[in-house]
């Protein structure tokens, strides 16, 4: 049978009592489907219940085919092995034990028909560009993606009919992503992945999108799901104005009905009073008058009612996320002036220079927007760890002129236990709670949401609120450094981040390998990191 996954009248709910599906129905088959949704909607709960890890309240998930499960953040430890990581670890002592001499029969039903695993791992290792990571070795030593490379061989191993991941192109730098996605081309079972990265889903032959508690497929790539929602769009908003000019003719009905039947009642009031006619056929009248005048209202308020209905369902159908608007004149950079200068700054472990023999040598001038790009341990963080002054250069110099603050990949610089609005004091002391409402409602968090504690947000909340922070900063910053920060960031969010940048007006220095999202923010410098080597720029 072709391995699939059937999700049916599925309902889920946190220990807490918060509802995140109600009789959800979803269908995978054969073929590579991309699954979409804004964070916090449930993409990766859904996951982990396909894979067992929750169970649902209610309904039921069939699964045919055995599955592998890629989850976002591997349980990792400093010891962890690499063997380990790759689910070989206990068939690799029964070889070791067994080639040793060991006739143990539970050592023959470890390996089963697996004789030729080491091989087949150092092969998927090979394939996914990691020669150098070694069986024996610990996890200690990889960065975060590699480690999910790794990851990712280890459930290739396992031959599943069905592959399922979650982000797995977080943290990995462009050679990396081209091997992954060669990965997603040439699976030929069924394969499920979250995403944010639209060079992936590009790739995919279905995108499903999780909105409104409810799962709708689109054939073909991003492009494809990006065209078919404009021209949904396109027709809601032709809906809406045709429903609202119903309403609004409609309205005007009844306005017209209420005059009408008003001039009636004082025709018939001043009728009664000069009495040309006898009481009894006056009273008739009335009554009669009375009756078709309510039933006359009723049937024009009833057409209203009826408009307005037809008006909500319409505008029901349109998609409203939400913008970022912010104007920023403080955080201006004049074309030309110094923002930050690196010359020979370099820093060594051992015996070894990061940055080759003449370090870095950097010049940001005005509000200049910097990509920089390189293999995972390249020392890109490290580069702007320096620019920070958070790793002091063995050798050379680091010159900053203006205000600077970085956003790291796991936003560290806020601080859980406060709410939004008391971290955003933090960097802005002085400014009035009035004026820290105001510029927090520009970045979405409007009244209640900015009393809520940062512990509780989803990852694109809390960059908006970062970027609230940082940008509202004293003294306001000249130069922002960010690291990989579309990493975990749904569409709408990253939108939102792009809509931000666009508004700032200092210099910004980025680590990203997302290609859309620097094109977006107008990169005009490119440098590459080599590991050994230094800095490339790229024209």
């Amino acid at each position: 049978m072709t391995a699939s996954i059937v999700v049916n009248k599925l309902a889920f709910v946190w220990p807490e009592g918060q509802h995140l599906f109600n009789d959800l129905e979803f269908t995978v088959s054969a073929g590579r489907t991309g699954f979409i949704g804004n964070n916090g909607c449930g993409k990766s709960t859904l996951l982990r219940l396909i894979a067992g890890e929750l169970k649902p309240a209610s309904g039921d998930i069939d699964v045919t085919g055995q599955v592998a499960w890629l989850p976002q953040n591997l349980p990792l430890t400093l010891d962890t092995g690499v063997d380990e990581l790759l689910g070989i670890q206990a068939r690799r002592r029964a070889l070791a034990a067994i080639e040793a001499g060991a006739v143990d029969g539970k050592l023959f039903d470890v390996v089963g028909d697996d004789w030729d695993v080491e091989d087949r791992a150092r092969m998927e290792l090979d394939r996914l560009g990691l020669h150098h990571v070694d069986l024996d070795r610990t996890v200690a030593g990889l960065s975060g993606g590699e480690s999910m490379l790794v990851g990712l061989a280890g459930r290739l191993l396992t031959r599943p009919d069905i592959l399922i991941l979650d982000e797995p192109t977080n943290n990995l730098d462009s050679v990396a992503r081209e091997r992954l996605y060669e990965v997603i081309e040439t699976f030929g079972g069924t394969l499920l992945v979250v995403s944010h990265d639209r060079e992936l889903l590009e790739r995919v032959d279905t995108i499903a999108e999780l909105r409104d508690g409810r799962i709708r497929a689109f054939e073909g790539g991003y492009t494809a799901y990006e065209a078919a929602i404009a021209m949904e769009q396109e027709a809601a908003q032709r809906m809406v104005r045709v429903a609202q000019a119903d309403k609004n003719k409609q309205k005007k009905e009844l306005i017209t009905t209420q005059t009408t039947l008003a001039r009636r009642e004082r025709y018939g009031r001043k009728m009664t009073a000069i009495k040309r006619e006898p009481r009894i056929v006056m009273n008739a009248r009335k009554r009669a008058a009375q009756v078709s005048a309510a039933k006359l209202k009723i049937d024009k308020q009833t057409d209203l009612d009826e408009a307005q209905r037809r008006l909500t369902e319409a505008e029901d159908k349109v998609r409203e996320d939400p913008e970022i608007a912010v104007d920023l004149p403080e955080t201006a950079v004049p074309p030309g002036r110094d923002v930050c200068i690196l010359e020979g700054a370099n820093v060594s472990y051992g015996t070894t220079a990061l940055f080759g023999e003449e370090g870095v040598h950097l010049h940001v001038r005005g509000p200049e927007r910097i990509a920089l790009t390189g293999a995972n341990g390249a020392g890109k963080t490290t580069l702007l760890n320096m620019v920070t002054g958070k790793t002091v250069p063995d050798v050379g110099n680091v010159r900053v002129s203006v205000p600077v603050h970085h956003l790291p990949q796991r936003l560290e610089l806020l601080d859980e236990s406060l709410t939004v609005v008391e971290n955003m004091r933090r960097f802005a002391p002085s400014m009035t709670d009035t004026l820290l409402r105001t510029r927090l409602a520009r970045f979405l968090f409007r009244t209640r949401r900015a009393d809520q504690l940062v512990a509780s947000l989803s990852g694109g909340e809390r960059l908006r609120a970062a970027l609230a922070c940082v940008l509202s900063a004293e003294p306001a910053p000249g130069l922002l450094l960010f690291d990989e920060p579309t990493n975990n960031l749904d569409m709408t969010s990253s939108k939102q981040l792009e809509q931000a940048l666009s508004a700032y007006r200092g210099a910004l220095m980025v680590v990203s390998h997302d290609e859309t999202f620097l094109r977006a923010i107008g990169i005009n410098r490119r440098f590459e990191l080599e590991r050994g080597v230094g800095l490339v720029e790229h024209t």
